[in-house]
């Protein structure tokens, strides 16, 4: 597949995500939107606001690198507030004027990545990504959550094929997540082999790689969202380094916070 393909693959999914999820708010109560979600202090409001924040910072990047690095600098001042302060000035709003933002925003970013060359690289909290990282990252925070705002309205969402994308992106954030720690990162490649929601199997990695981790697909996607304690997730590692990875393993950029207290068990 060539590069321009590939983002627009993303990209398509992408949109997808946005509008299933767009689905499950549009229709909301107003006072549906003062829920709580699973995470700590963040209302149905903040979780929406917090997607339409980020996707602004990204059409900043995409569109303003000298601009973006403003922000950036001044946001990276306060490192473990200024993704709460964002989201909680976008949860001020009204639902429809919240709801409103996250969709102009949103598309914005759409038409800024399907015009720019695939090759581009634009700024970021971390390293420079492609437009095609950037799309991948935005369906990996929206499909995280989106998790969170199911969970709140007591929905069950089907997986999708859509999750290759996070379950690619936790994959290659493994070195990631031991350096956010201040660990070293394995010598070794790992094997990953995780079944999708039809069935198929997803690969990474060689074959022969001492470490394993295999299990579903979504168990692994909600393990480096931090959506999921392990314990209650079906996923399990061969090997002394692959079973540390699943302690830290987080596909996002950043602290990883606490994660979620196990509910009961291993799944």
């Amino acid at each position: 597949m060539s590069d321009a393909r590939a983002v627009i693959g993303v990209l398509d999914d992408l949109r997808d995500e946005s509008d299933e999820l767009d689905r499950l708010v549009d229709a909301l109560e107003p006072e549906r939107w003062s829920l709580p979600t699973p995470a700590p202090g963040w209302t149905v409001a903040h979780q929406i606001a917090h997607l339409a924040w980020t996707d602004r910072a990204a059409l900043l990047a995409a569109t303003d690198p000298d601009g973006f690095a403003a922000q950036a600098a001044a946001a990276l001042k306060a490192p473990d507030t200024f993704v709460d302060d964002g989201a909680r000035e976008g949860a001020a709003k009204a639902p429809a004027a919240l709801l409103k933002s996250w969709r102009t925003g949103r598309d914005a970013l759409q038409r800024a990545l399907r015009a720019a060359p695939p090759e581009a690289r634009f700024p970021w909290y971390g390293p420079p990504m492609s437009p095609a990282a950037v799309a991948t990252a935005r369906l990996m925070e929206t499909w995280a959550h989106g998790q969170d705002l199911a969970e709140a309205l007591g929905v069950t969402r089907a997986p999708t094929a859509r999750l290759r994308h996070v379950a690619r992106i936790g994959v290659r954030a493994r070195d990631y997540a031991h350096a956010v720690r201040g660990l070293d990162a394995p010598g070794e490649e790992f094997r990953v082999e995780l079944t999708a929601p039809d069935g198929s199997l997803w690969t990474y990695g060689p074959k022969d790689a001492a470490q394993r981790v295999t299990g579903p697909a979504l168990d692994f996607c909600l393990l480096v969202t931090r959506r999921a304690h392990r314990d209650d997730l079906a996923v399990r590692a061969e090997g002394v380094a692959a079973d540390r990875w699943l302690d830290i393993a987080q596909a996002f950029a950043g602290p990883p916070g606490a994660g979620r207290a196990p509910k009961g068990g291993r799944g």
